[in-house]
């Protein structure tokens, strides 16, 4: 398949990156997972992987340890060092224990090796897509979450700060020198805006922003755990 009619093909469509300079392997591994109804896109080298990658792209990284050049582990460095959280499986004729553990230990998702069961190697991108998918989502309401607290002004961000910390508005107006009505409406203004109606729903979106670290271990309400969407919190 041509590599750039693969990448146009549907790009919200999650798409298997295949890296490998074995023509034999990337040409099986094209036909199997293009049978499962999956998008591929095949190279050769790290070099034309990174030429050709888009990271907003969904799905996976499917990836020879050793290839020419720069090899496998070294591009699962670079991507870390980049920010780019593509789940990699590793597959290898020449795999070690140590190996298999380095690369585990960096994030893969897999490490298998040649030659595998293809529905050992289906199952491993089964579980790589749906950590993409849930890695993505958390991103785009962490996105969103961020977006909302960057809407709020700078005297109802030092409101925030306080209120997370288990604050009653008596106490915030007088270290803030306010009146507990202008605290009220602040705190007001801060619900809305960060789309909830309790405290709980305050502090847990300040939590899951990563901005806010300084909550008490013990607060005078339950926190919701951590696997809600935020913003459905009314």
């Amino acid at each position: 398949m041509n590599v750039q009619a693969a990448l146009q093909d549907n790009p919200f469509e999650p798409t298997v990156f295949i890296v490998d300079d074995d023509d034999g392997v990337r040409d099986a591994l094209q036909i199997l997972l293009e049978s499962m109804g999956i998008q591929v896109a095949t190279f050769d080298s790290v070099q034309t992987f990174l030429d050709a990658y888009d990271p907003s792209r969904p799905g996976c990284l499917v990836l020879d340890v050793r290839l020419p050049r720069f090899s496998g582990l070294e591009l699962q460095e670079h991507l870390s060092r980049q920010n780019v959280s593509i789940p990699i499986i590793f597959i290898s004729g020449h795999g070690n224990v140590s190996m298999a553990v380095r690369t585990m230990k960096a994030g893969a998702v897999d490490f298998l090796e040649k030659p595998f069961d293809d529905q050992m190697l289906l199952d491993s991108i089964q579980r790589a897509i749906e950590l993409d998918r849930r890695a993505r989502e958390d991103g785009e309401w962490r996105a969103q979450i961020r977006e909302r607290l960057d809407s709020l002004s700078r005297r109802e961000q030092e409101v925030l700060h306080l209120l997370i910390r288990g604050n009653p508005n008596k106490v915030i107006a007088h270290e803030m020198n306010l009146s507990t009505k202008t605290v009220e409406t602040h705190r007001a203004h801060i619900m809305r805006k960060l789309g909830v109606n309790s405290m709980a729903g305050l502090v847990w979106i300040a939590l899951a922003s990563g901005e806010y670290q300084d909550v008490p271990d013990q607060l005078p309400f339950t926190v919701p755990p951590s696997g809600l969407q935020p913003l459905a919190l009314r």
